[in-house]
C-alpha cells in the first residue's frame, strides 16, 4: 500500500470513510507558524497541526532545532487532532511534503495508518476541491501510541554510519559543500556522508516521481535493496520526507533528527567540506 494519496482518493475518502483524520503540517523555517494560511483555506476537516511544539520538542542547541518529541506528547497531540484507535491519518502542507513527512515518520513509528497528500494542497487547490475557513477542533481521540524513536539514529551513530552503510545528506548542494550556511555556526557535512537533496524526488509542481526515476537516484549514490541507510538535513525534518520516499519503493530508512544543527552545535565533531564525502 502507497504512502501517499492522490486529491481524488483524498476527496473519495472523505465522503466514503467516518474514520479518517485530516492535519494540515503547514511549517517553514521562515514562517514556522502556519496557522493563518491554514485559516485561509484548508481541507475539509483539518486540524490545524503546530510542527515546532507537537511534532518536536525544544532543549538546549547541542540536541539540534527539532528534537523528538515525547511518546506521551505526541499521543496527547494526536488525540488532540480527534484521532482514534484504528483511524487512518492524511497529512499534508504546503511545503511540497516536508513537514508532513515530520508527521508520517513518526506517526508511523507509534503504529498510525498514516498516509501524505502527494502535493499537498497545491495539488488540492488546482484539482478545483472545495475549501474550508473554520479552525476544526474535533473531539478528541482515544488513540494509543506505540513508544517512538526505534527509526532514529544518535550524533554518534549518525558519525559511524558510513562505515557501514550510506549516510545521505539531502540539503541543499550549496550547503553540503560548505559553501552556504544561513542557519547553522558550521558550514559543511558529516564526514563519509554523500549528498542527494530531496528536491531530486519530486517533479517542477512537487509532485513524487515514478518509482523508476527514483530507483536510478538513489542508486546513483549506492542506495539499493539491502542498503543500511539513513539521511540527515538541516534539523530533522526534510530528512523525514527522504525517508518517506524511500519507504515508498521499498526501502527502510534511519533518520538522524538532530541532523546539522546537533552536528554543528556539538563540540570537537569533525566537518568536511567540498564535493566529496571526505
Amino acid at each position: 500500500m502507497s504512502n501517499f494519496v492522490s486529491v481524488d482518493e483524498l476527496n473519495r475518502l472523505l465522503s466514503d470513510v467516518d474514520s479518517v483524520r485530516v492535519i494540515d503540517v503547514r511549517w517553514r523555517l521562515d514562517r514556522p507558524d502556519g496557522h493563518g494560511e491554514y485559516l485561509a483555506g484548508h481541507v475539509p476537516g483539518a486540524v490545524y497541526v503546530p510542527l515546532d511544539t507537537e511534532l518536536s520538542t525544544h532543549g538546549d542547541p547541542s540536541e539540534g532545532r527539532h528534537p523528538l518529541p515525547s511518546t506521551q506528547t505526541l499521543q496527547d497531540a494526536a488525540r488532540r487532532w480527534g484521532v482514534g484507535q484504528g483511524d487512518v491519518v492524511i497529512a499534508y502542507d504546503d511545503s511540497r511534503g516536508l513537514s508532513a513527512s515530520r508527521a508520517w515518520w513518526l506517526l508511523r513509528q507509534g503504529g498510525v495508518d498514516v498516509r501524505v497528500l502527494d502535493g499537498g494542497i497545491s495539488a488540492w487547490r488546482a484539482a478545483g476541491l472545495p475549501v474550508e475557513t473554520d479552525d476544526v477542533r474535533p473531539e478528541p481521540g482515544d488513540v494509543v501510541l506505540d513508544e517512538i524513536g526505534a527509526d532514529a539514529i544518535s550524533i554518534d551513530e549518525a558519525g559511524a554510519f558510513p562505515a557501514s552503510g550510506i549516510l545521505l545528506d539531502v540539503r541543499a548542494a550549496e550547503r553540503y559543500r560548505g559553501e552556504s550556511e544561513p542557519l547553522d555556526p558550521v558550514a559543511g557535512h558529516i564526514p563519509g556522508a554523500v549528498n542527494l537533496p530531496m528536491a531530486a524526488h519530486l517533479d517542477s509542481e512537487g509532485m513524487l516521481l515514478d518509482t523508476h526515476t527514483l530507483r536510478a537516484s538513489f542508486a546513483g549514490v549506492g542506495v539499493t535493496d539491502g542498503t543500511p541507510v539513513a539521511a540527515y538535513c538541516g534539523s530533522g525534518v526534510t530528512a523525514a520526507h527522504t525517508a518517506l520516499v524511500l519507504d515508498e519503493i521499498g526501502i527502510r530508512a534511519k533518520v538522524f533528527p538532530g541532523s546539522w544543527s546537533q552536528w554543528s552545535n556539538t563540540p570537537g565533531r569533525p566537518v568536511a567540506v567540498g564535493e566529496q564525502p571526505g
